[in-house]
């Protein structure tokens, strides 16, 4: 029986990892086509594509130079490592819980990112970045979530209730610090509230590549416990696992990546919670980080795109697009987890 069944666990294998090699070129090719549009056809100004190609590269000179290599390569970048980030995260959450709505959106943590981010902003903090606070605030409501769900361990189920509670909490916080803010402290806040790409600029694509390099790292160290995960807790632990620990640590890398990415471009709802499903259909494995990495990144990319340049709504912040594409995909998922045995 051993002799039959190994040798078809490697061909499994090795189909799965040709699979995910095909569809993560097959994501590639789409990022880089959205790129280029993006490059070309994204923003107001109308520019000759041979002015266009040379400002890509910093050789631009003039509008050209500040529209596309100040403006929209940055805002290209930003779409696809901050789209990157909340797709590992997300995935990561489900893997974690083992519930594909458990994600930093749904856990309240892209609201405690967006609560901490307006109130500096609102009330004027000194002293304080509105980045720092929206990490800050996102880490502080995975702390609180994790303590609060503690309960001779954490149970999943009372993980996901404490987080959508945590998360109504830090939402109501920040609709009562805007509606007491003043008129141009508003606008700014309304970013935290919905998520938007406007703001995008180099120094925010370093701070990205950055935490997706280190986040990658990460991942990989808790990517062993994370596997035995979906054998249940019991059973992990019998395999050495440290369930607790590499829960926590887990919980704190996923908000992490969330919080860097939010206070960035501001809490661009669903990507979390849609990449990682979509990624673990295209591969066919409960371990697809780096196709929700993709799919993360294809559909920020995406959504700005349809911000910017569809006809009547255009321009909106690319969070309302999410917004759109998300809540029928979480409907979707909640009807198909509820019809599960």
């Amino acid at each position: 029986m051993t002799e039959v069944l190994i040798p078809q666990l490697a061909h499994a294998r090795r189909r799965g990892r040709q699979r995910a090699i095909v569809v993560g070129g097959a994501l590639l090719a789409v990022l880089f086509v959205l790129g280029i549009c993006e490059i070309l056809l994204a923003g107001s100004a109308e520019l000759p594509v041979d002015k266009i190609v040379p400002a890509v590269f910093g050789r631009g000179e003039g509008l050209a130079a500040f529209v596309v290599f100040d403006t929209r390569v940055p805002r290209t970048l930003t779409a696809m490592l901050a789209g990157c980030l909340f797709g590992l995260a997300g995935h990561l959450y489900q893997r974690l819980v083992g519930n594909v709505l458990a994600t930093p959106d749904i856990l309240g943590i892209s609201a405690g990112a967006s609560a901490a981010a307006t109130a500096v902003i609102t009330l004027g903090v000194v002293g304080v970045g509105v980045q720092i606070s929206a990490v800050l605030g996102a880490v502080g409501v995975a702390v609180l979530v994790f303590l609060l769900s503690w309960h001779r361990g954490v149970s999943p189920y009372r993980l996901v209730l404490v987080g959508i509670g945590i998360g109504a909490c830090a939402s109501a916080v920040t609709t009562y610090l805007v509606t007491r803010a003043e008129e141009m402290s508003i606008e700014r806040a309304l970013r935290w509230m919905i998520g938007s790409l406007g703001g995008a600029d180099w120094p925010g694509v370093g701070v990205l590549a950055i935490a997706l390099v280190v986040g990658g790292m990460l991942l990989a160290v808790f990517s062993r416990g994370l596997r035995t995960f979906s054998l249940g807790d019991d059973l992990a632990a019998g395999l050495g696992t440290r369930v607790s620990r590499v829960r926590f640590g887990t919980l704190l890398l996923g908000a992490g990546m969330a919080a860097i990415a939010t206070s960035i471009t501001g809490p661009i709802g669903f990507v979390a919670l849609v990449s990682g499903p979509l990624a673990v259909r295209l591969v066919r494995s409960a371990d697809a980080s780096v196709t929700a990495a993709l799919v993360g990144a294809s559909v920020v990319l995406a959504a700005d795109l349809i911000a910017q340049t569809a006809p009547v709504i255009s321009p909106v912040p690319t969070g309302s697009i999410t917004a759109v594409i998300g809540a029928p995909a979480l409907i979707y998922l909640l009807v198909r987890t509820r019809r599960r045995p």
